[in-house]
């Protein structure tokens, strides 16, 4: 249960880190590998909603196998998380590889607390 804990609060924080660049938060150095800085171009904006929708589901994913919500779908998350666990590892390498500094001190972080979190929660019963 700590480690649904965990990746619930660090989606919501990525989440909604998302939604304030889809809204116009002049963060775009923290993200895109800082190419951005200030307000992301609309474009990027959109992206930025695409992002928020993936870790949305992500956490959807999460908490399905964790046994906490829609247990219809409880057989689905065995093979779902593993498709968690690829996004959080390509999303990982990407913020490691980064040219941004903010996103490889920050970002890449977490998540790869994201990735230890939801192997773990993959690899459980």
């Amino acid at each position: 249960m700590m480690l649904v804990s965990v990746a619930s609060v660090l989606l919501l924080l990525a989440t909604l880190f998302q939604l304030c660049l889809a809204c116009g938060a002049p963060w775009g150095s923290l993200t895109m590998g800082g190419r951005y800085p200030g307000t992301l171009p609309s474009g990027l904006r959109i992206a930025a909603l695409f992002q928020l929708v993936l870790l949305a589901l992500a956490g959807l994913i999460i908490f399905i196998r964790a046994g906490l919500l829609l247990p219809e779908y409880l057989d689905w998350s065995r093979m779902a998380i593993w498709a968690v666990v690829v996004f959080m590892a390509i999303s990982s390498i990407l913020n490691l590889i980064t040219p941004s500094k903010w996103e490889r001190r920050i970002w890449a972080p977490v998540v790869l607390l994201l990735l230890t979190c939801s192997v773990l929660i993959a690899r459980s019963a």
